[in-house]
Parts: structure tokens; C-alpha cells; sequence
């Protein structure tokens, strides 16, 4: 039975622990059984009005609703005091039947009740408590706000800009870690490595109808699938390359293959890793330039989606080689060209700059400049960085596949070269045992030549193509990571200057995200 199915079930028939209250009050207990009729009951017992049932039809909304009448109900038996109440909205499949079967409890009509004066330290208490609530909800369900941290999708969004994110863009998901810390991500505040949430509920995979799918072009917030394992000492950095990494300079010093596997055994003895569930990786925004089905190619630097060229982001930028004739390019200049603060600096050190053609062909123009190029990587050179990291492969950042993105329910070739490609899907993301021995593929114990996919997968890249760390350098991005979709920038601050400075950048206020 899927998990919507149960969500359902227990919303429909959560009344019926009220069965002893219903009789207490002068209902039949068979009442509370029945779906609609145990909530009209219920109404009545709690003297609320009837449009209330307006609120049931609202997804998400209805869990609230319910814990709202939980807390209610608590009142009719004299429980007016924060940690009864509290009782009974954690642990109502408890806290319910033991107030209409304890003798120690009584029932008052709420019409009947005396009336609590709470103090101003109670009424302050009850907004926050109300507030926390709702607001995680919304969070949860709705829209998130967020900040773009990185330059990878600059010049179409931009370091400091502060966005909402859609969560009924694609659809929201259940949290696979309800029980957490609220307004925090995955770590407690003033700490580097404490979690802000417990797995003692993990709930599976579902996602709620959305108004639409995530399409190519959309700049979609999901969870970062190199984060499932993270060096806490050195979170900036992917974890996986930190052992890749490891194991190069092992190989290097060590050609015995007694030192294999000691580069990542090194990594956990002399850093603290921690493995974190999908909904508590990090947050990453990119550009989804492929999507379920599609074979993506990259050639000099131009996508192609099913042997087509795809459409190029409007400010996409690129890494350009800039020489001068001796006299530098001033800071002003560059600034006004819209170049961060970070790319004058690096301009400084190596004579490379990020810009669009645009800003490029602006540069060509002044008298000190000779050359302005463009960096371009031949497809003769491998990048061992580059997904999947194997030779056979020899990609590299400005020529990548062909590559087909997988699709749910379609089947493809497992063998010694395909295996690479697919191996994470088949072992991590969809949960198979996944083992070769002489050669041989063998997936949860059975030997194999194909494998059917079980979910849809994206390809995503960042608009700053020669400055983001992004799907190339670590593969694809299932269904079950996607957030939502960034649709709109509401505050823009300039990163290299303070709020206190009032450097707010008025002409990216308020602007919807293409």
C-alpha cells in the first residue's frame, strides 16, 4: 500500500479514537468510523462551526486542522495548560482513547467551560507555537525562500539574491525526516556538526500532484545527490572527490594493490563523515538542461539534447583569457561591466574573467585590450573530475557523452563499460544490491544484463558554465531529489558590500526567474 493511501486512510479514520468521547457525549460509537460523518461529530463535540470542513479539502492544510481539533478536544477535559496540550497533539493516538476511557476524566461542554484568562507570557507562548506551525507548513508544502550562495548560475542570478521557491511548481514532497528542528536545514544553530533532526520516523518517497513537470531551461532548487555523505570538517567540498582524491595520491606513491581502498580509509579515520538522508543534503540551484528520456551531448561547449542544439541561457557566461597591451584593465571598468569583486580578483592573479559574449565583445572595444578569448577545452582531453570518472569516458567539461538520461520504466544494456554510467542509480538511488564478481553483474543476488529504472532523472548545469561544480562533475539528479522551481527574486544584495552600506541592487528587485 503506497504511502499517499495511508495518509488517507489515517486522516479518514483518525476520529474513530474518539470512540469512547462519541458515547460519553450521547453518540453512537459506530459514528466515528464513518469518514465525513466521524468529523461532523466531532464539530459538534468541540462546538465549532461547520464551515470549518472548508479547511479538510485543503491538502496540508487538513493535517493541521486536525491536530487544531486534537488540541480542542484536550480542552473539554480540563486540560488548558501548554504541556497537556502538547501531549495530546504529539501522541493523539494515545492521549485521545485514554480521555474516553479514563474514569479519572471528565467531559464539559466547551459552552460550559470557564473561561481561562492565560497570561501575556501564555498568549505570547501560543502565537510563536502557532506561528512555528504554520510557517513550517508553508515552508514544507508551499514556498521556501532562499539564497543564492555561489556564482555557478551567475549572470542569470546572481550572488545575494534572495528568491522563492515553488514547491507546488513540481509538486511537494513528504519529508523523509518530519521530526526536525524548525527553520533549520541539517544543522543545529551555533554548530558545525550537530544534526538538527532525528531519524526515528523515516518516511518513503511521495511526491503530491504539482501544477506541471520539470521542463529543460527551468532553474529548479533540488537536493544535492553528492551530499548523501559529507567530511564535516569540509562541507564546501564533495565528498566523493575528496576520496577519489586520495586514492590518486595513494596510487601514485603505492603502485601495490595491498594500498587500494586506503585513500577512502584514510578520509574516515582522519575526518568526522556522517551520511545524511535526501531531504536534509544540501540545497543547490542550477538549470535543468535535460530531462527523463533525453541523450545529452555536449560538443565545444554547445548542448545538444537528442542530436539538436539545445537553447542557450541569455546570460550564460563563459572563462575568458584577457591580455592587455601592459596597461591593466581598471577595477572600475570591470565593475561596471558587472564583473564580481571574486572574478576581479581572479582576473588579477590568472588573466581570466567570466563574462557573456556581450560583456566580451564590450572588452575587445578599449585600446589597452589585444586579446579577449574565450577558454576552450579540446575533446582529446580527458578530465578524470568529470562524471564517471573513468577512462573509457574521456570527457571533459567543454565535451561531454553522448549521454542518455534515464527514464522511469525504460530498460538499458548493464555490462563492464555501460556499468560505470548507471552503477550509482541501480546501487544508491534506486537501492539494489549491486555487486560484480569474474566479470559478472549481479543485482540483489541475480545475474544481470539490463536494468529497468525505477525513477526519472535530470541533467543540471549552471548558467556560469566554466565556474559551477554541477551535473558533469557529478551525474544525474533523481526524481526525488527536486525541490521546487525558483519563479521569483524579491531582494537582491551586492555580495562584495554589507546591508549596512545600503548596496542593494534596486534594478534586480522584484523580478520573476527565466
Amino acid at each position: 500500500m503506497s504511502l499517499p493511501v495511508i495518509l488517507i486512510l489515517i486522516l479518514l479514520f483518525f476520529p474513530v479514537l474518539l470512540w469512547k468521547i462519541f458515547e460519553e457525549t450521547g453518540h453512537s460509537a459506530w459514528m466515528s468510523a464513518v469518514p465525513v460523518l466521524n468529523y461532523y461529530i466531532w464539530l459538534q463535540i468541540i462546538r465549532k462551526p461547520i464551515w470549518w470542513f472548508i479547511f479538510f479539502l485543503i491538502p496540508f492544510i487538513n493535517y493541521f486542522m486536525v491536530f487544531l481539533m486534537v488540541v480542542e478536544t484536550a480542552k473539554c477535559y480540563k486540560k488548558y495548560d501548554l504541556g497537556n496540550q502538547a501531549l495530546a497533539a504529539l501522541f493523539p493516538f494515545f492521549y485521545l482513547p485514554y480521555l474516553g476511557i479514563s474514569k479519572k476524566e471528565q467531559y464539559i461542554d466547551p459552552k460550559d467551560r470557564p473561561k481561562i484568562k492565560k497570561t501575556w507570557i501564555r498568549e505570547w507562548v501560543d502565537a510563536i507555537i502557532f506561528a512555528v506551525i504554520a510557517a513550517t507548513i508553508i515552508r514544507m508544502f508551499l514556498v521556501e525562500a532562499y539564497t543564492i550562495p555561489t556564482s555557478s548560475m551567475e549572470k542569470s542570478l546572481l550572488v545575494g539574491d534572495f528568491l522563492f521557491v515553488s514547491k507546488y511548481a513540481y509538486g511537494p514532497k513528504v519529508p523523509n525526516t518530519p521530526l526536525a528542528f524548525p527553520f533549520v536545514h541539517h544543522t543545529m544553530p551555533l554548530t558545525t556538526m550537530t544534526k538538527s533532526y532525528l531519524e526515528w520516523i523515516k518516511l518513503p518517497y511521495y511526491r503530491f500532484a504539482g501544477f506541471g513537470d520539470v521542463q529543460r531551461m527551468d532553474a529548479v532548487v533540488f537536493n544535492y545527490p553528492g551530499g548523501d555523505t559529507v567530511v564535516l570538517e569540509r562541507q564546501n567540498e564533495d565528498y566523493y572527490r575528496i576520496v577519489r582524491d586520495a586514492e590518486r595520491d595513494f596510487k601514485s606513491r603505492y603502485k601495490d594493490k595491498y594500498y587500494e581502498g586506503m585513500g577512502r580509509k584514510a578520509v574516515w579515520q582522519n575526518y568526522h563523515v556522517t551520511a545524511r538522508p535526501v531531504d536534509k543534503r544540501e540545497n543547490y540551484i542550477k538549470r535543468c538542461v535535460a530531462v527523463a528520456g533525453d541523450t545529452l551531448e555536449i560538443r565545444n561547449q554547445q548542448v545538444y539534447i537528442d542530436g539538436k542544439p539545445e537553447e542557450n541561457p541569455e546570460e550564460m557566461q563563459y572563462s575568458y583569457q584577457i591580455k592587455t597591451n601592459g596597461m591593466p584593465i581598471s577595477d572600475r571598468v570591470l565593475r561596471n561591466l558587472n564583473v564580481s569583486q571574486e572574478d576581479i580578483r581572479n582576473y588579477k592573479m590568472t588573466g581570466y574573467v567570466h563574462l557573456n559574449e556581450a560583456k566580451a565583445a564590450e572588452l575587445r572595444k578599449l585600446r589597452n585590450v589585444e586579446l579577449v578569448e574565450r577558454n576552450h577545452i579540446p575533446s582529446s582531453s580527458w578530465d578524470p573530475n568529470i562524471f564517471p570518472f573513468d577512462s573509457r569516458y574521456a570527457w571533459n567539461v567543454d565535451n561531454f557523452g553522448p549521454l542518455y538520461i534515464p527514464e522511469a520504466g525504460a530498460t538499458v544494456e548493464i555490462n563492464e563499460k555501460t556499468l560505470p554510467l548507471y552503477a550509482k542509480i541501480i546501487g544508491v538511488y534506486e537501492d539494489n544490491e549491486l555487486e560484480v564478481k569474474d566479470g559478472k553483474i549481479f543485482i540483489n543476488g541475480e545475474q544481470a544484463d539490463s536494468y529497468t529504472f525505477k525513477y526519472d532523472y535530470y541533467w543540471m548545469m549552471g548558467d556560469n558554465r566554466h565556474n559551477s561544480a554541477d551535473s558533469r562533475f557529478w551525474g544525474f539528479v533523481p526524481e526525488d531529489h527536486i525541490v521546487g522551481k525558483a519563479v521569483f527574486v524579491w531582494l537582491s544584495l551586492d555580495k562584495d558590500n554589507s546591508w549596512f552600506d545600503g548596496k542593494i541592487r534596486w534594478n534586480k528587485l522584484f523580478r520573476t526567474i527565466n
